[in-house]
């Protein structure tokens, strides 16, 4: 059989593959703290024909002689870029103006049912603690619950300190959103719902994240916090659309090739005529 068939082949799944995750990157173009992913490709192990000599007092040297097999993904990577702001006003919308990340957990306690996001769209439950839309608990930085008593008024600073006045008027500070910073974000796995979960490739052997880093100010990559907005999906639907119609072009240049190749083929069985 031709080598160019499954070459073509190879093509088109891998077109599939970049139009699989375009169509994402554009269904999530309003999620709060989305980020947009690409698929980079590499090149299959050629096939050596001939190859190379090197050059000699008589004669010359001479290149190898290779054959391409086709295409493979070779990452599909997470760009963890800003999105833009959107001011909400509502005091419990947090955006973080940096790289670190919230951290929310399942029990409302430091574990490893930690997850970590970019959407800061939290809410004050039934019992006073703060979770996001699905009843995940925020997390401060001595990985605990943040509870704001009935009858008392809230605020966030720039530094996560939330502010807890009672109706006494004692403030109470002791509570402090965590802000968590990872090596490598692009080693974060995504587990929906604007969650992450910190993959073998996001720190180093052996290394954990750290609630304390970011929200004390310790580590200026983590960033500030600022209350009453939300970050968008940083999702570009300029660059979507072209990188589609390129997808597009290159899944069905893929199919010529195929198409062509079956009909050299369908030559090759004509001849017994």
């Amino acid at each position: 059989m031709l080598r160019s068939m499954y070459s073509g082949v190879s093509g088109m799944k891998g077109f599939q593959t970049k139009l699989d995750v375009i169509g994402n990157n554009i269904a999530n173009v309003n999620t709060t703290g989305f980020k947009a992913s690409r698929v980079m490709f590499k090149d299959i192990l050629s096939q050596t024909s001939a190859g190379a000599t090197a050059p000699g007092d008589a004669n010359g040297g001479s290149n190898a002689k290779q054959i391409g097999l086709g295409v493979s993904i070779g990452s599909i990577d997470t760009l963890h870029l800003a999105g833009s702001a959107m001011t909400t006003n509502n005091p419990t919308d947090l955006r973080i103006d940096g790289d670190g990340f919230f951290a929310v957990s399942l029990t409302g306690e430091d574990g490893g049912d930690n997850f970590l996001t970019r959407a800061g769209d939290f809410h004050v439950d039934g019992n006073g603690d703060l979770v996001n839309g699905d009843g995940l608990y925020v997390l401060n930085t001595g990985g605990t619950k943040i509870n704001i008593p009935a009858g008392s008024k809230s605020s966030i600073g720039s530094d996560g300190t939330v502010t807890i006045r009672d109706a006494a008027g004692e403030i109470n500070t002791e509570n402090r959103i965590a802000v968590v910073v990872v090596r490598n974000p692009e080693g974060l796995e995504k587990a929906g719902g604007n969650l992450y979960r910190v993959g073998q490739n996001a720190m180093a052997p052996g290394e954990t994240i750290s609630l304390e880093a970011g929200a004390d100010g310790a580590n200026a990559q983590a960033g500030g916090i600022v209350a009453g907005q939300l970050e968008m999906s940083n999702v570009d639907l300029t660059g979507e659309f072209t990188e589609m119609i390129t997808a597009q072009r290159g899944f069905q240049a893929n199919s010529r090739i195929i198409t062509t190749s079956d009909e050299i083929l369908q030559e090759v069985v004509n001849l017994k005529r």
